[in-house]
């Protein structure tokens, strides 16, 4: 996307939100514009692949289309069965976005007309086509959150329906150019979307969103070297976004997901869809990943989360989990109070052999004693798979100033490689509300990945003895010394400097006792 349409597109999108931003906050209204922008996409995709693919021989348009004669009963019978089979739902030519708006604002039978239960009944369908089909839980409960029953839309019915038809026709006016293959237009507005609800929403935007600079970095991570893979997975997937970075960097066959939140779930699915990726290629699950794991069996190539941060669970509190083959080797669950090295084994127990993960983390993982230091020993001793510690920033995420850690893992390495610590906390971009990390600051921390270059005051390759004599404690100021080196100061110098300074203040007092003595006026020394 050129800087012109970027600038186009986020004027005409925050034309849409400002409909709403009086009503409610942020968090709300997300709801809103994502779920519409979706019910845009589902309707303009359908109907290009109808006319360019099954009607095209035949002269007929989609739109055109009679649902109440016979001939286009049969048009419509057919159309629906191949639509449900190749895009996973169907909707009829009277329930295409772009019918509806002209309804909404009179364009079909010259007044303006109330579509609010239309709307109502179209979200349904679209969730309604897909059940029993292969399909169905990718679209299952889509738009639960599009409550158009809403108080805040409107102090009454017709209220409501007219800031609705003004909300969908603004964004009928948005041309997110799905004729254009290689165009992800749409997909770059709703991650555009997403952030800036993200930043809007306070605390609660760090519970589905990951700023985009670190995701770039941790895909760019769990990819390197590596032109496909099969399969990733994000065990607290959030809105899906750090699972779909990873296809900017490498053909990606299959995503996983799990999201505890049911409206960030429905925000995923949705991302998964606007991007392009087909129904059979994505599996995202709603459930708590640690006490409800909805992916047994998968191995992933590539694993990869922004977990919340030291987050409560049942830990020992439920017998069950001290026997789940996820986290029973261990010999110690996660403390209740932080989940942090519950998430970590998880994950773990679900990366492939030939696989990388990366997962962002408080500091406090890296050094906590007790149970979660039993963990770490664990896995750094007996079974290797600490690759690298990196730490970012403060005040990089939404919803918390801390800094934070990114910890890689992998489990095809060698007996005798040492772990490399990089420490990327001083290099980045200060914003007002919000650091960045630079594309400079993101090259910086994988390139030093990559290639294991130990930097002075930035990064150093720790080998597995010198972890065990700091005592699998890997707090990053043990292993880098990134205190810059106090300038050594030549007292000769300065004394001398001091005299002549002396010399200099006699000089411009006695130019100015001359002054005053010819002016008659006191000396101000």
């Amino acid at each position: 996307m050129s800087e012109e349409q970027k600038r186009l597109l986020e004027k005409q999108l925050w034309g849409v939100a400002n409909v709403l931003r009086g009503k409610m906050n942020a968090d709300e209204y997300k709801n809103y514009i994502l779920g519409f922008i979706f019910y845009k996409y589902l309707s303009e995709k359908l109907e290009r692949y109808v006319n360019e693919k099954l009607l095209a021989s035949d002269n007929v348009v989609f739109v055109d289309i009679n649902e109440n004669t016979k001939e286009g009963k049969e048009y419509i019978e057919n159309i629906e069965s191949a639509c449900v089979s190749h895009l996973g739902f169907f909707l009829k030519p009277t329930e295409l976005f772009s019918y509806l708006v002209n309804k909404g604002k009179g364009n079909i039978d010259g007044q303006k007309t109330f579509i609010l239960e239309d709307l109502k009944n179209i979200l349904n369908s679209i969730e309604q086509t897909s059940m029993g089909t292969a399909s169905e839980d990718d679209f299952k409960g889509l738009f639960d959150d599009v409550d158009l029953t809403s108080s805040k839309l409107g102090s009454s019915e017709n209220k409501k329906n007219d800031v609705i038809v003004e909300v969908l026709s603004l964004l009928s006016g948005i041309d997110f150019k799905l004729e254009d293959a290689k165009n992800d237009l749409l997909g770059d507005a709703y991650e555009y979307l997403i952030g800036e609800f993200a930043a809007g929403a306070g605390k609660k935007g760090g519970e589905f969103y990951t700023p985009a600079q670190v995701s770039r970095l941790l895909a760019q991570i769990v990819s390197v070297d590596k032109k496909r893979v099969r399969s990733v997975f994000d065990p607290t997937c959030g809105s899906g976004s750090l699972l779909l970075r990873l296809k900017d960097y490498v053909e990606v066959s299959d995503y996983y997901g799990q999201e505890l939140n049911p409206t960030t779930y429905n925000l995923a699915r949705m991302n998964m869809i606007l991007h392009g990726v087909h129904f059979d290629h994505f599996k995202i699950k709603q459930g708590d990943t640690l006490t409800e794991d909805m992916h047994p069996d998968l191995k992933a190539e590539a694993v990869i989360a922004n977990p919340p941060f030291s987050a409560k669970w049942k830990g020992e509190e439920d017998p069950q989990l001290a026997n789940d083959d996820r986290f029973s080797q261990y010999g110690r669950l996660a403390p209740k109070g932080a989940a942090d090295y519950a998430f970590i084994t998880h994950m773990l127990y679900h990366l492939s052999d030939n696989g990388t993960m990366a997962i962002v983390l408080p500091h406090g993982a890296l050094f906590r004693s007790g149970a979660e230091e039993h963990i770490r020993k664990y896995i750094i001793e007996k079974q290797n798979y600490l690759d690298a510690v990196i730490g970012l920033p403060a005040n990089l995420f939404y919803g918390t100033s801390i800094p934070a850690t990114i910890l890689v893992f992998k489990k095809c390495r060698k007996d005798n490689e040492d772990i490399i610590f990089i420490d990327g906390s001083k290099e980045f971009e200060r914003g007002k509300n919000q650091n960045k990390l630079s594309d400079e600051n993101i090259a910086k921390i994988f390139n030093t990945y990559k290639d294991r270059k130990e930097i002075e005051r930035y990064s150093h390759k720790a080998g597995l003895e010198e972890i065990k004599d700091n005592e699998y404690n890997l707090n990053i100021p043990r292993y880098i010394d990134s205190v810059e080196a106090e300038q050594q100061i030549n007292l000769e110098d300065v004394s001398k400097n001091l005299k002549e300074l002396g010399v200099n203040v006699l000089e411009i007092e006695n130019i100015i006792e001359g002054f005053c003595n010819e002016l008659k006026i006191s000396k101000p020394f």
